[in-house]
């Protein structure tokens, strides 16, 4: 499958890394082209990466809004003609500038108010309680990833369920788009505790049974 990942930080890495890893395709959008290039470069994948630049044409069903709240709303404002019918996945925590709250109504959650301007997209909320250094390594104390997904659209959450596990992670799904809430609440916890447990970004959520 071909996926668009807009964004060059370190979540686009990651998650590129694992969709590549998956025997999957990904074109990487950045503000610069030349640092979508450099993300391509860093992931290699042997002509399996390509790079462009934000605003250009988007011809893949599947989108990673890999990139900070404010940047995934102007996203879904710019492509909203694009989206009807496309998997988006939003995995942005939309925390505060002191990063201790979150900027979104309690009633709400960012991947809820970036669907209601994502123009008929099918947005599922994902990889938001998933830190960069773990999906690099795919795991964390020989643990395998949990990827916790909500959504509206099952064919949209199964589509994103088998992109994850070609990527050797456990697609959790916890169900419909409003469980965005909790599952954004539980990133600002697991972002908040870090400095606590001194685990550097590599720690994981995982549900155990």
């Amino acid at each position: 499958m071909n996926v668009t990942i807009i964004g060059t930080g370190n979540m686009a890495r990651a998650i590129g890394g694992r969709l590549l890893a998956g025997g999957h395709e990904v074109t990487v959008l950045g503000k610069e082209r030349e640092a979508a290039e450099e993300v391509v470069r860093d992931l290699g994948g042997e002509g399996s990466a390509q790079a462009g630049r934000f605003g250009d044409p988007i011809a893949d069903d599947v989108v990673v809004l890999a990139v900070y709240y404010p940047d995934a709303t102007a996203a879904v404002e710019q492509y909203a003609d694009s989206l009807g019918g496309k998997v988006v996945v939003d995995i942005t925590n939309p925390v505060n500038e002191t990063f201790d709250d979150l900027v979104t109504p309690p009633d709400s959650s960012a991947a809820e108010e970036l669907a209601a301007r994502a123009g008929g997209a099918r947005v599922v909320k994902a990889f938001n309680t998933t830190f960069a250094n773990t999906l690099n390594a795919g795991e964390v104390a020989g643990q395998q990833l949990d990827v916790f997904l909500a959504a509206d659209d099952e064919d949209a959450k199964a589509t994103l369920a088998s992109l994850i596990e070609d990527g050797g992670m456990r697609p959790v799904d916890v169900g419909p788009l409003r469980r965005a809430r909790q599952l954004e609440a539980a990133g600002l916890l697991h972002m908040s505790v870090q400095g606590t447990l001194g685990t550097g970004f590599g720690s994981a959520l995982k549900i155990v049974a």
